[in-house]
């Protein structure tokens, strides 16, 4: 029997989980089609980091998406292939002109939403192909989807929320608690050999490669995670 991991090692204790009532609702698409929602409210959400809209269908359903910069209570919100580029309507990735920014980007049709979910970021709509789209993430890779996918259109709220440092490590603790994180993080290197692999030596180092199999049991797969290149870029004269 090999080593406990540590998400098995932390437990199911009540500390390492969201609390109910600070986690009003999941950031997800609603899965509907030629219809139109209300905003009824915008919720702030500690376990998000972007403000959530809560929408409420004409047939009297709920539901809840991160909203996008320009929403305000009471808008609109068109879901469907024919809707105007306005943020916050919900299309195919088919139906964006190129160069449109989205959020809360699609991976598979009716999926609810995979990339760009973070308070003020957006994906960039580069190029549409028959049967895919490419997205630029705002990581800045370059990733094709199914056309088919769904995105909100807009630059997610939240913007500016990093401008402000924490100061205190009071107030980090308190931003990973109210998202079910584990804090303080404590580096590999610190620890000892039986708790890590990078643990152990006289020095704070890495003894050994830090490049693992994407393969790699739990426990073992740590550090740079299937690399295609590492080490500083050599110029090519």
């Amino acid at each position: 029997m090999g080593k406990r991991t540590r998400s098995q090692r932390r437990g199911s204790s009540p500390k390492n989980k969201v609390n109910s009532h600070r986690f009003p609702a999941a950031n997800r698409l609603p899965r509907k089609t030629d219809e139109v929602a209300e905003i009824i409210d915008l919720i702030h959400s500690p376990a998000h980091t972007a403000p959530l809209a809560k929408l409420k269908f004409q047939d009297g359903t709920v539901g809840h998406f991160a909203a996008p910069e320009g929403t305000s209570v009471g808008q609109n919100i068109a879901f469907g292939e024919n809707v105007s580029l306005r943020p916050g309507n919900v299309t195919t990735l088919d139906r964006i002109p190129e160069g449109t920014p989205v959020c809360n980007v699609e991976l598979r049709p009716g999926d609810g939403g995979k990339f760009a979910r973070s308070g003020g970021n957006s994906a960039i709509l580069e190029t549409r192909m028959e049967e895919t789209v490419r997205v630029r993430l705002p990581s800045g890779r370059l990733k094709e989807l199914p056309s088919k996918c769904r995105a909100t259109i807009g630059i997610l709220g939240g913007h500016g929320r990093t401008d402000k440092p924490l100061m205190k490590a009071g107030a980090a603790h308190h931003r990973a608690k109210a998202r079910g994180k584990l804090y303080p993080t404590v580096s590999g290197v610190a620890m000892n050999p039986v708790d890590h692999p990078h643990g152990g030596g006289n020095h704070q180092a890495v003894h050994g490669p830090n490049s693992v199999s994407r393969n790699s049991p739990p426990g073992q797969k740590v550090g740079n995670i299937a690399p295609s290149r590492t080490g500083r870029g050599r110029r090519k004269e």
